[in-house]
């Protein structure tokens, strides 16, 4: 019985030694890479909808609001031939110290009054600016019919 137990032992022995083991590291196969599809968002945006949209809402309604929506803003800063530097000039310097004198929005002046004016960070104002010159911005379902009705007043 001893000698039974050794031939079996010496042959699982020689056995695996024989045998090919896998090789896990080794690639058998090259797998191409996937290209990053996600869309990252513009860090403007987030920055609009945290610093501005206190008062800006686009949510808000029309008889409730504080103050005009931040599309309001854009289509009054922004004509077929304001360029995106200028653009970003004019908010920056209303942001940094808005005055009646300063306005560009009379309507929402008289209505609302003149902005307060907000410790922003001038990296802030101008990454906000830079969203909102090259994207389309969220508006308030009456804002169409209400921007039509205004530009006909004027």
């Amino acid at each position: 019985m001893r000698t039974l137990i050794t031939i079996i032992s010496v042959l699982f022995f020689m056995g695996c030694q024989t045998s090919e083991k896998p090789n896990y590291a080794k690639v058998t196969k090259e797998v191409p890479q996937q290209k990053d599809t996600t869309i990252k968002e513009h860090p403007g945006k987030k920055l609009m909808e945290t610093n501005c949209y206190v008062c800006h809402n686009p949510t808000a309604n029309h008889e409730n609001r504080i103050a005009p929506p931040m599309i309001a803003v854009k289509k009054h800063y922004i004509t077929s031939k304001t360029t995106k530097e200028e653009f970003k000039v004019a908010l920056q310097s209303w942001v940094e110290n808005p005055t009646k004198e300063k306005a560009k929005m009379f309507g929402a002046v008289k209505r609302f009054g003149v902005m307060p004016k907000t410790p922003f960070p001038k990296k802030t104002i101008d990454l906000i600016a830079d969203y909102m010159f090259d994207n389309d911005i969220d508006q308030p379902e009456w804002f169409d019919e209400h921007y039509k009705s205004m530009k006909k007043n004027e």
